[in-house]
This record gives C-alpha cells, sequence and structure tokens, in this order.
C-alpha cells in the first residue's frame, strides 16, 4: 500500500532528512510531506479538503469536475481546494489533465507538548 506521511518539521529537519537519504542512498518506506508548524498543516489541511483527500485516496487521475461529483460539492469550490492542495505539494496534475493523488492511505504525524 502506498502510503504518504503529513507531519510537521522545521526546514532544518526536512534537510537533514533529504540528506540522509542522499548519502546512504536509502529512502524512506513511505513519501513524507512536511509542514513547518502545526498551524501550516490545519490551514493547508481544512475538513472539506480532508474530505477531498479522502475521496481521491486511490482513486488515480480524475478532473476537478468528478472530484466535485465525489464529494457532493460545487466544481468552483472544489477548485479551490485543488488549488490550495497542488500549491501545498499535497496533490499532483495528471499526465492527460485532472488531478491524482497518488496514495492509497494517509498517515498524519505531529507532536504536541507542553511548553
Amino acid at each position: 500500500m502506498k502510503t504518504v506521511i503529513l507531519d510537521v518539521a522545521t526546514p532544518a529537519d526536512s534537510m537533514a532528512a533529504f540528506v540522509r537519504a542522499w548519502k546512504t542512498g536509502k529512502s524512506e518506506k513511505s513519501a513524507r510531506i512536511s509542514f513547518a508548524t502545526p498551524e501550516l498543516l490545519w490551514q493547508v489541511l481544512t475538513a472539506k479538503r480532508w474530505e477531498l483527500l479522502k475521496a481521491l485516496c486511490g482513486a488515480g487521475p480524475v478532473s476537478i469536475r468528478e472530484a466535485a461529483r465525489r464529494v457532493g460539492r460545487d466544481v468552483k469550490a472544489v477548485h479551490g481546494d485543488v488549488t490550495a492542495l497542488l500549491n501545498a505539494g499535497v496533490l499532483d496534475r495528471a499526465v492527460g489533465g485532472g488531478i491524482v493523488f497518488p496514495y492509497e492511505a494517509v498517515k498524519v504525524e505531529f507532536l504536541l507538548q507542553a511548553a
């Protein structure tokens, strides 16, 4: 199963993981998309966008119109959410048009600590 991990990591931590993979030649078992802060993660992953990702998980390439149909929303609103997710690197443009979420599962990781 192709899984993506959405996490909170500083740019320095993300770069260190990249350098470690580059030097060892071993990538992580799962794809990872990191956000600088928990607030940024929740700004990008609103409830409506999370619903959209659930509908696109494992679906392959679909048009924005089809994505809107699957979540029961109007095309214009879904287009705005798709644009935000494309800009954040969560969705990809499909070859031949449309969009694709190339994962079958999503795992969200972040740690809340006392100040």
